[in-house]
């Protein structure tokens, strides 16, 4: 959804093109909102091309291939179309592009394909920003095998993600301690499921802290946070409706095809 306000947003400065001079200058204004793309294509369908003045499109569609939104967060394909869109511009300019607005006048929904790759996803959380996010994770994780703790003593250091196919993967990533460079290795090796096209589950987990292996119970609870945390119904009360159709992971990447829907426009749906 981050993506599709960075779409709304880039288009505000179109002037008054028409037809594929117009389509080309909206493909100039989106990729002004992103750090870069390989290949980005958009198609703005109106009947008369003004009424996007007004704020209108009979249909928005996007193809692209290597999206940076970051310099570190790659999206390798991405294929966005959507039904009639009614968008407030003055809200728009208002609200910016940092997180979902209440831009819509009326009900949008639309269709997504999504593809992300092992080596883009491994580039993406070895990355410095991502590692200084999750380095209170592993305090935590830290703490809970020390008989001491102090603030900053842990780093999260090496992640890496294996995609080993069939709907599986392995994690591994080590907890330093900064103060005598000993290391906890953390791995864990699980399927992925999508259930009711709306949560993801762990299947068949197994996690390990060191050379010890956690007992089943454990285990449980670190797979119902993930249930409760990879929820997409959580959203619904905020007036988004999303699905997700089809999912599967192969030894290179992960691709994902849904819907989604924003019913109540009244509603803030940011997470």
């Amino acid at each position: 959804m981050e993506f599709l306000t960075i779409v709304l947003a880039g288009l505000l400065g179109l002037g008054s093109p028409v037809g594929t001079v117009f389509d080309t200058a909206a493909e100039k204004a989106v990729l002004s909102g992103l750090h870069s793309a390989d290949n980005l294509t958009v198609r703005m369908d109106n009947s008369p091309n003004y009424l996007w003045f007004g704020g209108k499109i009979d249909r928005l569609r996007v193809a692209g291939r290597g999206l940076y939104l970051t310099p570190d967060l790659r999206i390798d394909t991405l294929e966005l179309e959507t039904d009639r869109l009614n968008v407030d511009l003055d809200r728009l300019r208002e609200e910016g592009s940092e997180s979902l607005p209440l831009f819509l006048r009326e009900p949008l929904q639309g269709a997504v394909r999504l593809v992300l790759t092992e080596a883009d996803l491994n580039r993406f959380i070895q990355s410095p920003a991502f590692l200084e996010q999750v380095g209170v994770v592993g305090e935590q994780i830290a703490e809970g095998t020390a008989a001491e703790t102090q603030g900053d003593r842990y780093e999260v250091v090496n992640p890496r993600l294996d995609f080993l196919g069939n709907d599986r993967l392995a994690f591994q990533v080590e907890i330093r301690d900064r103060r005598d460079g000993e290391s906890l290795q953390v791995r864990v090796n699980s399927g992925l499921a999508v259930i009711s096209g709306h949560r993801l589950e762990l299947v068949e987990p197994k996690i390990s802290l060191g050379d010890r292996e956690l007992p089943p119970k454990a285990i449980e609870l670190i797979a119902k946070a993930v249930r409760e945390r990879a929820n997409l119904q959580q959203y619904e009360d905020r007036g988004l409706l999303a699905r997700i159709l089809e999912f599967s992971m192969t030894d290179e990447a992960i691709e994902i095809a849904g819907f989604i829907k924003i019913q109540d426009a009244s509603a803030p749906i940011s997470p």
